[in-house]
């Protein structure tokens, strides 16, 4: 048997990690900013480089119900006790939806949230009595999900009585999930992997997210291949993916799902930057990449998409995004199609914005 290392085996995937979304630790200056530069689509920013707390995993873990997690060596994990992680990621939170109460006052639109995934989450939190992820046992992973899905449901409740005019749209990140899949996920020795979940059960799991959100929910997962239809299977009404990493092999089961009805927002722009690389392609040449997978797939043009940014980090202050002009398939007062966008700008000290968040 080959030595598991982990270059060949990275756990967890940088996008489980909260590294990304947007620079600085101001919530309120970061919330301007994104109502600023994305009066289409604004979302609830997330700053993980605050710390513990406010990365993916743990800003989730704030939300579940009668389920309280602490941080570790190697990670989160479940406790029996609520104790000072638990309420940093909390005050975190709290602090992040009075901005947003603050400067969207008077908003009225489709306004994005983000959550970690339910099979992401179960393979980034340890058990209680173990340091295996909770993915390893299937009564955790049911009694995660509960939880999940009625924190979800308080936390759209939240975000709708602080901002009454907006329409509120649920992003899943589940970066993880085909790794989950696949088997891929390591235990606590690295030495083995954990075993596959039965297929009903990745539906049903992800479909209690969906079901719990009552609104637009889209899951997004940036990795090589992307099960767009466990994605379609749970209900979700949209699935984020990345052009630059998608597998060819993998565009049968995109192609399946868009027939489907399943709405795909598409990450055409590079995120990845150093000193002295060159500004992100202009729109026109970001769409092409768009336009040739669907003319690749046989489909006209003008068929129903939408564009956003690719997985990655960039080097660079982060001086707005992208503006997409939405054109999902139609649901419950979503946005007019515009075809039009306009690449990202890039400047100054080294900030991270990255992955799965914006």
């Amino acid at each position: 048997m080959p030595e598991i290392t982990e270059e060949r085996f990275p756990w967890p995937p940088a996008s489980a990690t909260g590294v990304g979304s947007l620079p600085g630790t101001d919530p309120v200056e970061a919330l301007r900013q994104v109502f600023g530069e994305l009066p289409d689509l604004p979302h609830l920013a997330e700053l993980p480089a605050r710390g513990p707390g406010a990365d993916l995993t743990g800003r989730t873990a704030a939300l579940l119900v009668d389920l309280p997690v602490e941080l570790t060596p190697t990670g989160w994990r479940f406790t029996a006790r609520p104790g000072r992680d638990l309420r940093r990621a909390l005050g975190f939170l709290s602090a992040d939806l009075d901005a947003l109460e603050e400067v969207a006052e008077g908003y009225s639109g489709p306004l994005k949230i983000q959550v970690c995934g339910p099979w992401t989450l179960a393979a980034t939190i340890e058990l209680i009595h173990s340091q295996d992820p909770a993915l390893a046992d299937p009564g955790a992973v049911a009694d995660l999900t509960a939880s999940l899905a009625e924190g979800l449901a308080a936390h759209v409740a939240e975000v709708r009585k602080r901002v009454p005019g907006a329409r509120i749209v649920v992003q899943a990140d589940e970066p993880a999930l085909p790794a989950v899949i696949a088997g891929e996920v390591p235990t606590a020795s690295r030495l083995n992997r954990l075993r596959i979940p039965e297929p009903a059960d990745l539906e049903t799991h992800l479909g209690s997210i969906v079901s719990a959100a009552r609104t637009f929910t889209l899951v997004h997962c940036c990795a090589l291949s992307v099960p767009f239809g466990i994605i379609k299977g749970a209900g979700a009404d949209g699935a984020g993916c990345d052009l630059g990493t998608l597998a060819q092999t993998a565009e049968d089961g995109l192609a399946e799902a868009v027939e489907a009805g399943l709405g795909i927002v598409a990450g055409v722009i590079p995120a990845t930057g150093a000193p002295g690389a060159p500004e992100p392609p202009p729109a026109d040449r970001a769409a092409r990449v768009l336009t040739a997978l669907w003319q690749r797939l046989g489909w006209p043009v003008a068929r129903d998409g939408g564009a956003g940014p690719m997985k990655g980090k960039v080097k660079g202050e982060w001086r707005g995004g992208w503006r997409p002009r939405w054109c999902l398939r139609p649901h419950a007062g979503w946005p007019v199609p515009r075809p039009a966008m306009r690449a990202p700008r890039w400047s100054g000290a080294a900030k991270r914005p990255g992955c799965c968040r914006n």
